[in-house]
């Protein structure tokens, strides 16, 4: 079984930063593709950015200059830095990884609870 926990989420004014954390846990042998999507109310889920194993990143063109992704392939963990935060930045923010090897097999599309980020003043 594997799972993905998504922490640092919270309340920051309008220009602050926030740091997400997804830490991957499980008889983990290797992760590909790992990201960071996101849902505002009312709105579908969209993708912040991506980082795959060898480090190559994409990043949405509404973030891009502003949140920077980023992982630790030891750690099983990657991390999303989000900087000059604007209230339309206001989702809950899911981690999911594409392609997890474990020691039962591979898993595909695995998401995380979420964690909320409001930006608000």
């Amino acid at each position: 079984q594997v799972q993905l926990v998504e922490s640092g989420g919270g309340l920051v004014q309008p220009g602050g930063s926030l740091r997400l954390s997804c830490a991957a846990s499980g008889s983990i042998f290797s992760i590909n593709g790992m990201g960071w999507y996101r849902q505002a109310p009312g709105k579908q889920r969209e993708l912040v950015a991506s980082i795959i194993s060898g480090g190559s990143t994409n990043t949405a063109d509404s973030v891009k200059g502003r949140f920077t992704i980023s992982r630790d392939n030891a750690k099983n963990t990657v991390y999303l830095q989000m900087n000059s935060l604007k209230p339309e930045d206001t989702a809950v923010y899911y981690c999911h990884a594409d392609r997890v090897v474990t020691t039962i097999g591979v898993h595909r599309g695995v998401w995380g609870q979420g964690t909320l980020v409001t930006v608000s003043s």
